[in-house]
């Protein structure tokens, strides 16, 4: 099985399960690499109740520590972050990314304003929303988040889609100029199938989306955006078909951001 690089801990506040346990499960689906990468401090603190603190980051380091001792050389475990992009965010992604030798760091919109639009506490407001505006603005943060050149890897790249509010007619309008800059850019999309276990039971991204990120030349990773053990590469074979549909025949290995091929 391909890597699985976009998992979190419970450090994040909504993750469970010891990093013996999520080693042991990445070895049990036979994944080539295990990566880390959970949701990175933003300031000011307390930014909201689903991310780690900044004070955390010495236990991140020792979680990542105590899950290679687990490993034992049996699988690379690779550490990254998950970080948000958010108005003015560039001195603190530049802040974190010396903080560490990460392998990679994740770029993800969760925000839009002050809106963390995928968190259940918050989903009344769709019904506020008019949901054809919310995706422009949707895609035009992410194709700026794509231009930043902040991140290897950009994450469930249609997230604004989780509870199922999407808008009449042809998508593409709204993808083709994102994948025009994040193919620009050099970046990586991850295929995350934590969205077939979303309201939207869809994979981020869908198939209309990955099959022109795939003609733009967009490498690309698999993540199950793990968080419990017997998440890890779930439904991997599955992403595996629809990656291959879209015409991916390879996804990528991330070590120090430098990158290879690995044949799907």
């Amino acid at each position: 099985m391909p890597a699985d690089y976009h998992t979190h801990t419970p450090l994040c506040f909504h993750a469970q399960g010891e990093p013996e346990a999520f080693v042991d499960a990445a070895l049990a689906a036979g994944l080539t690499e295990y990566g880390i990468s959970d949701h990175a401090p933003q300031v000011p603190e307390p930014f909201d109740d689903w991310r780690m603190l900044e004070a955390s980051l010495p236990d991140y380091f020792l979680w990542v520590e105590r899950a290679r001792i687990r490993a034992a050389g049996r699988i690379p475990i690779r550490v990254g972050l998950e970080c948000d992009w958010l108005p003015g965010c560039e001195p603190w992604i530049a802040n974190l990314a010396a903080r560490h030798d990460w392998d990679y760091l994740i770029g993800s919109v969760h925000y839009l304003d002050t809106w963390d639009f995928d968190n259940p506490k918050w989903l009344g407001r769709w019904a506020e929303s008019d949901v054809a505006e919310v995706w422009t603005r949707y895609w035009k943060t992410y194709a700026q988040m794509a231009e930043s050149g902040l991140f290897d890897i950009l994450g469930h790249p249609d997230l604004v889609k989780k509870f199922g509010h999407t808008p009449p007619g042809d998508l593409a309008r709204y993808y083709e100029p994102a994948v025009n800059a994040i193919a620009a850019a050099g970046c990586l999309i991850e295929l995350n199938t934590a969205g077939w276990h979303k309201p939207c039971a869809e994979a981020y991204p869908a198939a209309g989306f990955l099959e022109l990120a795939c003609s733009a030349g967009v490498p690309l990773v698999l993540s199950s955006d793990a968080h419990a053990p017997n998440e890890i590469g779930r439904d991997f074979a599955r992403a595996i078909a629809l990656a291959k549909a879209a015409g991916y025949r390879e996804t990528t290995l991330i070590d120090q951001h430098q990158r290879r091929n690995e044949t799907l």
